[in-house]
């Protein structure tokens, strides 16, 4: 028997299944996407929610003529499969294969580039005044979770939205998390919407009700949902969306394809911005993601009958970060910890259960987080701050006005800093060292193994100014062990001293550098291999010892080399006036796609033999 997914080769395919057989089509695409995820990794639980509304959408718009612009990306599997790339998907999130994010150069019908949180609105809104300018006539649809309400680039467009006159759809696909459960004041209010069940059933009475009147029914109806009556603001306080001067349609069924369709399709007639409220489970149809969303968010390889998650032996730096922050709260009651909705992910849930006053999840809010820590820190307190290195950026600002120009002792812990692999470009964190290294009273550490990562959160304790501590995804580097002297400021770590060529390796690259030591040794070149450390301050009496010994320095950094570490070293040698020669081992002017870590940095260049050869190919000359 032909599987009904079968009958789908291209954008609007859809459109030709009959709709008796849609609930069979979504429990088709669940079945697909939960057989390839457990295959390749990917997100999960995210797209399982999405399914319904997903087809609703394809059925109600023309793509790719119309837009749909999903916020973050991470839900817009199924948007895939209905857009004809399904035999796509055994290469989903790996090198030369497809991304798990919308990409323009992948499809017409990914309509924007997304990969985080809370910018699907102001795209939209672009995508409106542009239609408007050119006179163009399509539908302009944003799908963005509760969570990425959290966000406030979000209200910042719906501020702007506000003054629309032509149509504008908002699909709040509300599953009540993000990555981890939601926070914060609008998570309470749209809670109340969900629950107030008396003003949903008096609505859909009244409207069913008044469209039943002969000729005058549907415009009467239309009169009465545009009013802003008292009874309404009292069945829901504020009538928080209406008030700013967004339609509010809702909430639905999000998994109920009629429902969907109607909203949809009267949504598309309003001449204004619109927001279509839909109510969705996360992980729906696969039991282990119902129960644990957070677990199949973005997930690993995992076994489909049993739902276990296939996961490494070794510890990982996340893992590494959430003892030692557990440990140094143990010991100094002013540590205080903030997450920006990731509290699993960055490894801070086990200290929110020990310390619960002292952790703040503040909702994928990354300036508010970084400004929140730096008034915490001039309350006297000492706040470490986690996030991943690639959402960092979008508190740039913040760091420098709020932290940075007070000087106040806030810990940035930087995690998934350098290739994080199969999330590709948004989500590689190769800028970090650059941007954190610019600024004036920033401290920047890398530590090579997860004992360093111990070492230097002790240290932070009693430094009393900006500090960024950069590490990893994945499992910790535990080699060099019996390399462990103490952590000065500014000061790098030898840990083979030889001739002719010195490796002077950032975090991450020290394991590499060791191995391309040894690479290099069988040709009979005896390397020096030196721990950095500190990016900033950089230990110039270091610098200094290797440039009289060695005539070639190789700086190796998992990060962009312009602005980067070994500028930093090059720019010292320049102005000392040395003649030394400087190589740069690290990630060129460019976007790094996505794929497996290994891969990447042999594409490149930045693996073991690779940077060996090309050592071997200038000294040897």
């Amino acid at each position: 028997m032909t599987k009904i997914l079968d009958q789908i080769k291209k954008a609007n395919d859809i459109k030709k299944i009959d709709p008796s057989q849609y609930g069979a089509l979504a429990d088709e695409l669940r079945t697909f996407i939960i057989n390839s995820v457990s295959q390749t990794g990917g997100h999960l639980a995210s797209n399982l929610g999405v399914v319904e509304l997903t087809m609703a959408l394809h059925l109600c718009l023309d793509l790719p003529k119309d837009k749909i612009i999903w916020d973050v990306g991470h839900q817009s599997y199924t948007h895939k499969i209905l857009t004809g790339r399904q035999d796509q998907f055994p290469g989903l999130r790996t090198f030369g294969g497809m991304s798990g994010f919308p990409k323009q150069r992948e499809s017409q019908c990914d309509a924007f580039d997304t990969g985080h949180s809370s910018t699907s609105i102001s795209a939209a809104l672009g995508y409106v005044r542009a239609r408007e300018l050119t006179d163009d006539d399509y539908t302009v649809v944003a799908v963005i979770g509760d969570g990425s309400l959290t966000g406030g680039m979000a209200y910042e467009a719906l501020n702007n939205a506000a003054h629309l006159n032509s149509n504008l759809i908002i699909i709040l696909n509300d599953n009540k998390m993000s990555i981890s459960e939601n926070v914060g004041g609008m998570s309470k209010y749209l809670n109340g919407i969900r629950m107030n069940e008396n003003y949903i059933e008096l609505k859909s009475d009244v409207e069913t009700a008044l469209r039943k009147i002969p000729g005058i029914g549907d415009s009467v109806a239309r009169g009465v949902k545009k009013s802003k009556d008292s009874l309404k603001q009292w069945l829901i306080p504020g009538g928080f969306f209406e008030d700013l001067g967004i339609e509010y349609m809702g909430p639905f069924d999000g998994h109920d394809m009629n429902q969907l369709m109607r909203a949809i399709k009267t949504a598309k007639k309003e001449k204004q911005a619109v927001i279509v409220h839909v109510i969705t489970k996360k992980g729906k149809g696969y039991e282990p993601a119902e129960n644990r969303p957070s677990e199949f968010h973005g997930v690993g390889k995992f076994d489909v009958q049993s739902g276990e998650i296939a996961k490494g032996s070794k510890m990982t730096y996340t893992e590494a970060f959430s003892k030692a922050i557990q440990y140094i709260g143990t010991k100094d009651e002013r540590v205080v910890a903030v997450s920006a909705a990731m509290p699993s992910g960055t490894g801070l849930t086990k200290f929110s259960k020990r310390f619960p006053k002292r952790f703040f999840d503040v909702g994928i809010a990354e300036e508010h987080a970084v400004t929140f820590a730096g008034g915490l820190a001039a309350g006297g307190l000492k706040p470490y701050v986690a996030i991943y290195s690639s959402f960092f950026q979008r508190a740039y600002d913040q760091i420098i006005h709020d932290v940075c120009i007070p000087d106040l002792p806030v810990v940035f812990c930087v995690d998934r800093a350098g290739i994080v692999g199969a999330d590709g470009e948004t989500h590689q964190g190769i800028l970090d060292l650059s941007f954190f290294s610019s600024i004036p009273n920033m401290t920047v550490f890398a530590p090579k193994n997860l004992y360093e990562l111990y070492d230097i959160m002790k240290f932070s304790l009693d430094y009393n100014h900006p500090l960024a501590i950069r590490y990893p995804r994945g499992e910790a580097f535990d080699g060099e062990q019996e390399h462990r002297a103490p952590i000065v400021l500014g000061k790098s770590e030898m840990l083979y001293e030889g001739e002719q060529v010195a490796l002077v390796a950032v975090g991450s690259m020290v394991e590499t550098a060791v191995q391309v030591k040894d690479e290099l040794a069988e040709s009979g070149i005896q390397a020096t291999v030196v721990n950095a450390r500190f990016v900033k301050p950089l230990d110039t009496e270091m610098l200094d010892h290797l440039a009289e010994k060695h005539n070639m320095i190789v700086t190796m950094e998992e990060n962009v080399i312009r602005g980067g570490f070994g500028e930093a070293v090059s720019d010292y040698y320049m102005t000392k006036g040395s003649a030394v020669y400087v190589k740069h081992v690290g990630i060129p002017d460019e976007f790094v796609e996505h794929g497996n870590v290994a891969q990447l940095k042999t594409s490149l260049g930045m693996d073991a033999w690779a940077i060996a050869g090309k050592i071997l190919s200038e000294v040897l000359l």
